[in-house]
């Protein structure tokens, strides 16, 4: 026996479906023989699955509830039609290639989702999205949407001469709404087969596809995994004739909710503003100490200014000081009444305070246990009835609203300050984009994917999320490799963006293209996060612990407080140390090897020979490494290594995962050498040998030194 060729093309979409259909009913298969390959292959007889679902079948009624447009079937065959298309490694524009686990990927999403599908499906817990909303600006994915007007396209410069689309998508379009549906649909439906089943996804929208985007996700996601259509109030506009938009909202569903509830998975969030609320009681505490009335008072005066839309003055009602901390007088009675009801003596006047009409909010025991513990308060009754001290410390997380406030300025200028100008129109916060993170994505070695990245917001958010929850989670990002150029700004403002962008460019001697923005933004952002903010606060570390032998009675802190301010700092450089903030960069690129148009039956040996070696000449053993782990369904972020032998390369991912040699003329010693690394998977180039013999011979070594039987040996051992 010799070795199979591995599969090259991307899942077929269909092949997913029938698989997932043969699980659930197995019996409405059967086989037939197909007339390529002359094996028996799986296909369903739908005379039985008719029976198996009875009367709840529909087929062309004239009226049934659906929401379609002019492209949908086509959009949804798109989606499932398997890809030639690969991934070619770009090394040199990565960060720390060797070790990070963070992936960048240039090119059209479609194509790239569709490679992605083999090694990550079921394996990404978040995604987030903000595809470009249908406004009439630029769009420029040059998907097929199925309604033929391929002359018209090119007359009306929809299309370049390739066949490139890149037009106005605007409303005297006829297929305005058509167009965005049918780009959006393909889509989502192959990222819902990425999802992990605690997955979830969150989509950026404004008000001019709400309605839609709502409907195809009810229908790609299932209605009954929706979770909220969240309000992101980004701050007023003033350039409105009668309603200010000042909002846009974030469309959150999960893969399946029936999986959340059942593993009772909740989310809380860290209520904002409350490192203000400690820093201020910590500063009010320095200045009163034990006086815990001052405190108090100043405490409430300092909420009292603080303005409108401080995250801190959201907590107001924490503003009562004990020598445990802050709290909130809150009820003590039972919610909605019924409650038990019995004697509480006063710890002071030991006599009965009054019992509340709705009974006490837990049982006698736990009351006592209360009272002892301090956490009851008898100072300030109301009509008689004590209160129950809620600390602050013990409160700082909450059930995520579904309405939240954020100035979306902010974030453009923290990015412009970032790049040294304004390089990038509305860039989305971080900071939003870290509060997802963080409540759906809060698992070690969670995976983010965003897949219309832009300016590369998400990644920066993770780095974020990472530090404050110190979490270690990898991002897959993806974006269309659109050229910057003011020629197609609409505006004074845009045309000055694309400027700043490309003479950043410039400086940096890279392409004008969104990609390297993004690229150099994430860059810049890991080092920021990673390496300024780590050397501030190891030389704040190092000098804390010069001063532990200065301490002393009147000294400006006492050894204990000193301590603990070291530990606070030793805790928030540990993360920082491990923190990941590198990404290996992927492009989308044609195929690794030449296009053979006649199947091999149509030739005789003479001819095969000459298709031997197909690979392109400008592709390198990375190339072909990467193709092959995406077609064998291997992740890209995996950790690899190379190893000389005999003068011939072998590479191995994942001590194992799998091992590979595409050099001529294998030996004895490289099959060798590639059995002692226990691979669980083997490749090979057709031109590794010579003759058939010799593949066969290789191919018999390996099954020997690895004790695989012949079924799992040609399971295990490919060729490209």
């Amino acid at each position: 026996m010799k070795p199979n060729k591995l599969e090259l093309s991307s899942v077929d979409g269909t092949q997913l479906n029938l698989e997932a259909l043969y699980q659930i009913a197995p019996f409405c298969f059967t086989e037939v023989k197909d007339d390529k390959t002359g094996e028996l292959r799986h296909v369903v007889n739908f005379k039985t699955l008719r029976q198996l679902l009875g009367d709840n079948v529909v087929e062309d009624a004239d009226e049934m509830y659906q929401f379609t447009w002019p492209g949908k079937q086509e959009a949804r065959r798109e989606a499932a039609r398997p890809t030639n298309k690969t991934l070619r490694p770009v090394v040199e524009d990565s960060v720390d290639w060797d070790n990070t686990q963070n992936l960048y990927i240039e090119g059209d999403n479609l194509e790239v989702l569709k490679l992605l599908q083999k090694s990550y499906m079921g394996k990404v817990k978040m995604i987030y999205i903000d595809p470009p909303y249908n406004t009439g600006n630029d769009f420029v994915y040059d998907d097929d949407f199925a309604v033929s007007q391929d002359d018209y396209d090119l007359f009306a410069g929809n299309v370049d001469e390739l066949g490139n689309r890149y037009r106005k998508n605007t409303e005297t379009n006829g297929r305005f709404h058509s167009d965005w549906c049918s780009m959006i649909y393909s889509r989502l439906l192959i990222a819902r087969s990425l999802l992990k089943e605690d997955g979830v996804i969150f989509m950026s929208i404004d008000e001019n596809e709400v309605s839609n985007f709502r409907s195809i996700a009810d229908e790609v996601f299932n209605e009954r995994n929706f979770i909220a259509e969240l309000v992101w109030a980004a701050g007023r506009k003033n350039d409105s004739k009668h309603i200010s938009i000042s909002h846009e909202y974030i469309l959150a569903y999960f893969k399946n909710a029936d999986y959340i509830q059942e593993h009772k998975i909740i989310w809380r969030e860290k209520k904002q503003g409350l490192n203000d609320i400690y820093t201020q009681y910590e500063k009010l505490k320095k200045q009163f100490g034990e006086d815990c009335a001052s405190i108090e008072s100043e405490l409430k005066k300092w909420y009292k200014g603080l303005p409108a839309n401080h995250p801190a003055k959201d907590h107001a009602h924490y503003n009562k000081v004990d020598s445990k901390g802050i709290f909130f007088a809150s009820d003590i009675s039972w919610p909605g009444g019924g409650g038990p009801k019995y004697e509480v003596l006063h710890p002071i006047t030991n006599k009965p305070v009054k019992i509340p009409s709705r009974g006490w909010i837990t049982s006698e025991e736990n009351m006592k246990e209360w009272i002892k513990q301090g956490k009851v308060s008898f100072a300030e009754t109301e009509n008689g009835v004590p209160t129950l001290k809620s600390y602050l410390r013990e409160s700082e997380y909450a059930v995520p609203y579904s309405v939240f406030y954020q100035d979306g300025r902010a974030a453009s200028k923290r990015l412009a300050t970032l790049m040294g100008d304004k390089v990038f129109e509305n860039p989305k916060d971080e900071e939003i984009i870290q509060r997802l993170i963080e409540i759906s994505a809060s698992e070690e070695d969670d995976i983010v994917l965003d897949f219309f990245s832009g300016s590369g917001t998400t990644a920066h958010s993770m780095f974020l999320a990472d530090i404050n929850q110190k979490n270690k989670r990898k991002f897959i990002l993806v974006q269309l490799e659109e050229i910057i150029d003011e020629r197609n700004a609409t505006s004074e403002k845009s045309k000055k963006v694309a400027r700043n962008a490309i003479s950043l460019l410039d400086s940096l001697g890279r392409p004008h293209t969104i990609p390297e923005i993004a690229k150099e933004r994430i860059r810049r952002a890991g080092k920021l996060i990673k390496n300024d903010v780590l050397d501030k606060l190891s030389t704040e570390l190092e000098f804390l612990k010069s001063q532990r032998a200065l301490v002393e009675p009147d000294f400006w802190c006492t050894s204990e407080e000193l301590e603990n301010k070291i530990k606070a700092l030793e805790e928030k450089i540990t993360p920082l140390e491990s923190l990941d903030t590198g990404f290996r960069v992927f492009r989308l690129a044609d195929s690794n090897f030449e296009e053979v148009k006649k199947a091999p039956e149509e030739y005789d040996q003479s001819q095969l020979d000459l298709f031997l070696n197909n690979v392109k000449s400008d592709r390198t053993d990375l190339d072909l490494l990467f193709g092959a782990m995406l077609s064998w369904g291997v992740q890209l972020s995996l950790p690899m290594t190379s190893e000389e032998v005999d003068g011939k390369m072998i590479y191995s991912v994942n001590d194992g995962d799998l091992v590979a040699c595409f050099a001529d003329d294998i030996t004895e010693n490289i099959v060798k050498a590639m059995a002692d690394k226990q691979p669980l998977r083997v490749l090979f180039r057709d031109s590794c040998f010579g003759r058939d013999d010799a593949k066969i011979n290789v191919f018999e070594t390996l099954k020997q030194l690895l004790d695989w039987s012949e079924e799992e040996a040609m399971k295990n051992i490919k060729v490209i």
